[in-house]
């Protein structure tokens, strides 16, 4: 696994590092040498730890981030949330999870009411690969969003998939 370490208000020390990887050892068993791990290590005032690990491995995502009050005990629990992650991610391809395309949602009616000026304050680029449905609620759960954008794979078009407030899934697809 290729590793990227990121100090953010704070300089990343060598024995953070070999504490981070002995860390990560433990998940070399699900990823090979083409993985790429970035992790993000950020000291906030108010003692807050934050470490924040991104993994990609195989056109899939994989992210965790902690915040305590202690960095290595940050690293424990993101590594720890990790490994939850994978051990779902393996689970549900062994039970080759089929569930039936969600109905599309009609588009809300736009409201008369006056609101304060939006501004954009991140852009986030993004590569989008084609996938089935079950592939983007599996990457979407793994990330912990609560949408997703993909390339349907069956019918082309890019798509939106989205958690309901009922917790079903919703999936936005173009018209022609």
């Amino acid at each position: 696994m290729k590793i990227k370490y990121l100090g953010r208000f704070m300089d990343v020390t060598d024995s953070l590092k070999e504490y981070t990887d002995k860390k990560l050892a433990k998940l070399d068993w699900f990823f090979d040498e083409n993985a790429d791990a970035q992790i993000k290590f950020t000291q906030e005032k108010g003692a807050k730890n934050i470490a924040e690990i991104t993994i990609n491995h195989k056109h899939m995502i994989f992210r965790a981030e902690e915040i305590t009050g202690d960095m290595y005990a940050s690293i424990d629990k993101a590594v720890d949330k990790l490994s939850r992650q994978i051990r779902r991610h393996r689970t549900k391809l062994d039970k080759r999870l089929h569930v039936p395309a969600p109905e599309v949602m009609p588009e809300p009616e736009e409201n008369d009411v006056q609101e304060e000026e939006k501004k954009v304050v991140r852009v986030k680029h993004f590569s989008v690969k084609p996938m089935s449905v079950e592939d983007a609620i599996m990457q979407m759960e793994m990330l912990g969003h609560s949408f997703y954008l993909f390339e349907n794979s069956d019918s082309g078009r890019m798509c939106v998939l989205y958690i309901r407030q009922d917790g079903d899934y919703g999936l936005l697809e173009p018209e022609n």
